[in-house]
């Protein structure tokens, strides 16, 4: 029996990029005046910046320091000497809801060491910047009818080699639109009866898959897929070809056609994968889930509000939400389609009226199932801004578990939190 290196909710399986920071030899601590990181509109906050080397506070250093909204431009920086190894700052405020940035880095030994901290303006005041179509239910009600059309053709291929005592792996492939295929790994457990579902939905990027077998040997069925129309288990090397070839910069592919941007196929992938889910004979008929994060955040909100077989969702830091934030003066969601060198790029009527039928903020808005989510405030992939837009927008339970010092990263106890919720839930543990 092998053991696979992956296993279930409890680890983050996007890429290595989002993995909790290892330790460093300097580090570089800004800490805000309040404790909660939370001000008041127009309430000034003051960042204090410490660095340490071997826990002893480094005098001398050179460090540079800029504070303003996150991902804009500063309003404030310098170079400064710390001789006693701290700094008081006065980062100004805010005048509408928002998150105010403070970086610092300090050089050492031809190195360089980075620290930041974001302090949060009334985040629950924060409103969507992204247009919504007129005519953006009816155009996703024809996708899924679209769709609905063409038969799912499953094909399952077992993988003996991952399967253990309690459970069976396959490699599924199902029949999408544009004659394409949808892959990932299902696992099903051995005994018979009937399991609760989860659809687990990937981070950004091209690469194979290990299935959640952890989650299936507890009594789930699960389906973790891959978004691109290839199969997930093949050799990494194939993968890092194609994302620097043909799949490099897929989320902006197409972006002048709503009919034929990157996402209509994949959002409607992840219907489909729902559409084999409840076809099952070993499915519960009832209790079914989708979590992921950042892409896989924005792909679990999206699921969830286009289709209402989707009972509970947990989504990290989601991606893709409020977009058109930068169009606006303030922060958008990855893949900042409309910051830095994409905005000359996309900066275009066609393709900013293509974004309101796929931003999450517009499938937020119609998501009434309860969910769990989570991010911080130091997300510098998805900014706080952005994902604020699309939860403040969302009419069914939610709860959102910040957890104020995290980037796009989760610690493991952050991610248990949310696994035990999710589990239970599908479990029907109140």
């Amino acid at each position: 029996m092998k053991k696979l290196l992956l296993p279930g909710l409890l680890l983050l399986w996007f890429t290595n990029a989002l993995a909790q920071p290892v330790e460093r030899l300097v580090k570089v601590i800004i800490t805000p005046d309040h404790a909660d990181w939370l001000y008041k509109i127009g309430e000034p906050v003051k960042f204090n910046v410490s660095v340490y080397k071997s826990s002893v506070l480094l005098k001398g250093a050179k460090l540079r320091y800029e504070i303003g909204p996150e991902k804009m431009e500063p309003t404030k920086k310098e170079t400064v000497t710390l001789k006693d190894g701290t700094l008081a700052l006065e980062g100004g405020t805010m005048k509408t809801g928002g998150f105010l940035r403070c970086i610092a880095t300090v050089e050492l030994d031809g190195k360089e060491y980075r620290g930041l901290t974001t302090a949060g303006f009334e985040p629950q005041t924060i409103k969507p910047t992204v247009a919504n179509p007129a005519d953006f239910k009816a155009f996703w009600d024809q996708a899924k009818a679209d769709l609905a059309k063409i038969p799912m053709d499953a094909r399952m291929t077992l993988l003996p080699d991952r399967c253990t005592e309690l459970t069976n792996v396959y490699q599924l492939n199902l029949q999408n639109i544009n004659n394409s295929r949808f892959y990932g790994i299902l696992c099903v457990p051995k005994k018979e009866g009937k399991y609760p579902a989860i659809l687990r939905v990937p981070g950004a990027g091209v690469r194979p898959y290990n299935g959640m077998i952890a989650e299936a040997e507890k009594g789930f069925i699960t389906l973790e897929v891959g978004i691109h129309g290839v199969p997930v288990t093949m050799d990494p090397i194939v993968y890092d070809n194609l994302s620097r070839g043909p799949l490099n910069g897929y989320q902006a592919a197409n972006l002048d056609d709503r009919d034929r941007y990157y996402y209509k196929r994949v959002y409607l992938g992840c219907v489909r994968a729902v559409d084999f889910l409840v076809s099952m004979p070993q499915y519960d008929g009832q209790n079914l889930a989708v979590t992921g994060g950042s892409q896989g955040g924005a792909l679990s909100i999206v699921t969830a509000g286009l289709d209402s077989r989707i009972k509970w969702l947990g989504a990290y830091y989601p991606a893709l939400a409020d977009v058109t934030g930068y169009l606006n003066g303030r922060a958008g969601g990855w893949p900042h389609l409309f910051a830095g060198d994409n905005l000359a790029f996309n900066n275009k009527p066609d393709r900013i009226k293509t974004t309101g039928y796929y931003d999450v903020v517009n499938f937020a808005r119609t998501v009434n199932v309860p969910g769990y989510y989570s991010w911080g405030f130091n997300d510098e992939t998805c900014p706080p801004t952005s994902m604020y837009a699309a939860y403040n927008v969302i009419p069914g339970p939610k709860m959102l578990d910040v957890v104020l010092d995290t980037g796009h990263w989760t610690y493991p106890e952050q991610t248990e939190k949310m696994t035990n919720w999710l589990l239970g839930q599908l479990k029907g543990v109140k």
